[in-house]
């Protein structure tokens, strides 16, 4: 088997254990982004001559006797919106086409002090707003089960280069479903942590209520050891928080015989394809075989989820970036008049489409007039859809339902409609709105062979239980060995 072929926790015991070399697993992979990477378009940035320098510099270590940690020479991609010191960071943007960080996100540092060699940088929706990577500046990425569709967003390039064995793990962020959506449409585990667990320090803002790092990987194990490397108190992140350091891999147990799964039966029931429904079904009927004690819940205010969250992300995106005006860094106009005309042309040319409609949108719900209507208005029902998730889990451990509900679509398919696909996140955006961990699991193909994923939701800080659920259906399921076929 090809060394790419392996899961992250395969080929880290390899280099480990010395049977394979640093380079070798290095070698495997950069060859197989030159392999398919025309294909898929998944990266933005390749850091080829620090990567084996890197790598060099770990094997000698290694070969030295000492302990190169858990991801000691383990290659990994990361999203374009985290923060890579010397290296390019774009937000697949105009705006910061040429931006390159002098500094490390924490989350960055954390994967280096474990070993872990970053590849590049992968692509996604503009500044992380949009739901299929087809907002990009720079290319689309395509969907490695079918190149005619989307792989899903905004985090579409870490997804597919998990998905196509371009890389053992990586980085996304997850602002409304950013991390999960693509890892249903893609076939790949995709954790969004509970907020706060992850620093966000280094990530460049979308929505700073909402946005929070999580890693993408083939299986429930590798997600748990991403996540013991990622996860822990930052004291540059003010809204990190301090607990107490979990080790998520001791939770991977396979039996739910003793958990209750809670099931919101009139949200899943409008708008979710056929074969999504199938497939969720089936997965709820398998979970119960194992053991698990199904319980019908209500979360009556989560249809207002994606209301609220269109109103609270573009208010803070419209705050975010305001920064960006052609005068402190980013793009700037060549021709002008005055400032004024300096920050307009800058900004017109600087931004896409998308990230100018949620600009526009966020500065009129802030605006004199329209606060009370709308942004305040808003909040209060994101307290509403809190406490309603806080009751849910008074009755079961954790919360099943549909990544998404549809498939993955084909290109151009919803991007003259944004509304259309804005419903896209339905699913998702509730875990954002309450804070809450979410994990995506492979849970089945329809008949066009796209993948379907099972959301599963804990509260706040149970990661454990998301864990537990998700590693029991990938033991007793096929759908997380299915690999693409490119």
């Amino acid at each position: 088997m090809e060394l790419y072929k392996l899961s992250l926790k395969e080929i880290a015991d390899k280099i480990k254990t010395k049977q394979v070399n640093i380079k070798e697993v290095l070698d495997s992979v950069y060859n197989r982004i030159d392999e398919v990477e025309d294909k898929l378009d998944a990266y933005i940035t390749l850091d080829k001559e620090n990567a084996y320098k890197r790598a060099e510099e770990l094997q000698d270590r290694l070969d030295n006797g000492e302990d190169i940690d858990i991801l000691g020479g383990v290659p990994i991609a990361i999203k374009d919106n985290i923060c890579t010191n010397g290296l390019k960071t774009t937000c697949a943007s105009r705006m910061l086409e040429d931006f390159v960080p002098i500094y490390d996100a924490t989350v960055i540092t954390k994967l280096e002090q474990a070993g872990a060699i970053i590849l590049g940088k992968t692509n996604m929706d503009e500044f992380a707003m949009g739901s299929s990577t087809e907002t990009s500046y720079i290319k689309k990425t395509k969907n490695p089960y079918n190149t005619e569709h989307v792989p899903g967003g905004s985090s579409g390039g870490s997804a597919v280069a998990v998905s196509a064995d371009m890389a053992f793990a990586s980085l996304g962020s997850d602002t409304g479903g950013s991390i999960r959506q693509p890892a249903s449409y893609c076939s790949v585990v995709g954790l969004k942590p509970t907020y706060g667990l992850v620093s966000r320090f280094g990530l460049i803002a979308y929505a700073s209520s909402l946005d929070q790092i999580g890693p993408f990987t083939k299986n429930v194990e590798d997600s748990a050891i991403m996540l013991n490397v990622i996860s822990g108190y930052d004291k540059k992140d003010t809204t990190s928080a301090n607990i107490e350091k979990k080790d998520y891999t001791k939770s991977l147990v396979n039996d739910i015989s003793n958990m209750k799964i809670g099931i919101p039966d009139e949200f899943v029931k409008e708008g979710i394809n056929e074969e999504v429904k199938q497939a969720y079904d089936n997965a709820i009927t398998k979970l119960e075989s194992l053991g698990a004690e199904i319980v019908h819940i209500n979360l009556d205010y989560a249809k207002y989820s994606l209301a609220t969250y269109y109103i609270i992300a573009t208010a803070e995106a419209s705050s975010n970036l305001g920064r960006y005006d052609g005068i402190r860094y980013g793009h700037r106009a060549k021709d002008f008049d005055d400032l004024i005309d300096l920050y307009k042309k800058s900004r017109t040319e600087g931004f896409g489409e998308e990230v100018k409609r949620r600009i526009m949108l966020g500065t009129y719900v802030l605006s004199s007039g329209y606060y009370d209507a709308y942004y305040k208005r808003a909040q209060c029902v994101r307290t509403l859809i809190i406490s309603e998730f806080k009751k849910a889990f008074e009755e079961c451990d954790v919360i099943a339902i549909p990544t998404a509900p549809h498939t993955s679509f084909k290109f151009n398919e919803k991007s003259e409609n944004p509304l259309e696909m804005y419903l896209e996140d339905i699913f998702t955006v509730p875990v954002n709105i309450a804070g809450l961990p979410g994990i995506s699991i492979p849970a089945g193909f329809d008949k066009e062979n796209l993948p379907i994923g099972l959301q599963v939701i804990a509260n706040s800080f149970e990661e454990e239980k998301l864990f537990k659920v998700a590693y029991t259906f990938e033991q007793n399921t096929d759908f997380s060995k299915k690999r693409p076929n490119i």
